[in-house]
């Protein structure tokens, strides 16, 4: 697979253009293949099957006591590209290591997990407190975590309660990721993968720079990790609780280099022992997300303190439903 590949590319695409990642049925399709790619059996199909209706039916709002996702980052696109990139990074584990493998059923753990990694930004209908599911970035993991101790039994794999939600911190910063209790080594690189998943495909999204000035500034405002400063100081984020960290969208994207290049890179090659090159593995020789990320990086730099990121950032995002919820009233 050459860099030309990925020269055309469409915004709700993943990034090798080939998968729809607004569309759940497009996903899943791909995701089965890679499945039964890796492991030759349709054993445990039903329960991917099942735990995509499950996610689509919890993020649009009809799964019973939840409301809808109304978070406009962390939405279904967001989710479905992470549960393809998984699946891919498992295909690859398995490619480079058929003597070794991670075998079945932590295939269908990953993904499983992988799909409801974001559930703790998802309010309950009971919820009086929350005026959006980001007022819970900075506790959305634990909730996830909460959220597959409940849902997994009803797939069977109750087994796996503990292991999910120790699994599921690999994608979040409430644990340090030396401290999560796995112990078995295996189960301990589908973390890796995991949390690789995660942190690749949205920073090699075609529309990730305009996603941080329009989608996840405003996320940081509701749980108080952004919003401007009034000439007296005051911080005007609406819940001041961990100081604010980003004062407009455009400090957001001048800070996003230094956040990759130190931040990122470390967790991906320490933390997660590069799993990031599984991608590779599964591709056969080049890694289009780490050729994305960079692209995404670079172009930003190249920007400069004094660029015009309103006329450098013009990519049409693709849609999602929480526009329709979010309280854009509190990040004017």
């Amino acid at each position: 697979m050459t860099t030309k590949a990925f020269a055309a590319h469409r915004n709700e695409y993943d990034v090798t253009d080939s998968i729809v990642v607004t569309d759940v049925e497009s996903v899943r399709a791909h995701v089965c293949e890679l499945y039964l790619s890796s492991h030759g059996s349709n054993a445990s199909l039903n329960l991917i099957n099942q735990a995509f209706t499950d996610f689509a039916r919890l993020f649009r709002g009809d799964f019973a006591g939840y409301h809808a996702c109304d978070t406009l980052y962390h939405d279904m696109q967001h989710t479905l590209d992470v549960t393809l990139t998984m699946a891919r990074l498992l295909n690859g584990h398995e490619r480079e290591h058929p003597l070794d493998a991670l075998g079945k059923d932590r295939f269908v753990l990953g993904c499983i997990v992988a799909l409801f990694h974001d559930a703790g930004y998802i309010r309950r209908l009971d919820d009086h407190i929350a005026p959006n599911g980001a007022y819970y970035t900075l506790t959305h993991v634990s909730r996830g975590g909460d959220f597959l101790r409940h849902y997994l039994p009803t797939l069977g794999l109750g087994r796996y309660t503990e292991l999910a939600a120790q699994l599921i911190h690999f994608t979040g910063y409430e644990m340090d990721i030396d401290e999560i209790e796995i112990p078995d080594a295996k189960d301990r690189i589908v973390g890796h993968l995991l949390g690789t998943a995660d942190l690749i495909s949205q920073m090699a999204d075609r529309c990730y720079l305009e996603k941080c000035r329009n989608r996840l500034y405003p996320e940081f405002v509701v749980c108080g990790l952004a919003g401007a400063k009034k000439k007296n100081g005051e911080d005007t984020s609406l819940f001041h609780r961990h100081g604010t960290l980003f004062e407009s969208p455009e400090d957001l994207l001048k800070k996003t280099p230094d956040f990759f290049n130190h931040s990122v890179l470390h967790r991906l090659n320490r933390h997660f022992h590069r799993a990031y090159n599984y991608a590779r593995s599964h591709f056969g020789q080049e890694n289009p997300y780490m050729e994305r990320i960079r692209r995404n990086i670079n172009y930003l730099e190249t920007c400069g303190d004094d660029c015009d990121l309103e006329m450098k950032l013009r990519r049409k995002l693709p849609e999602t439903n929480a526009e329709q919820a979010f309280p854009f009233e509190m990040v004017g």
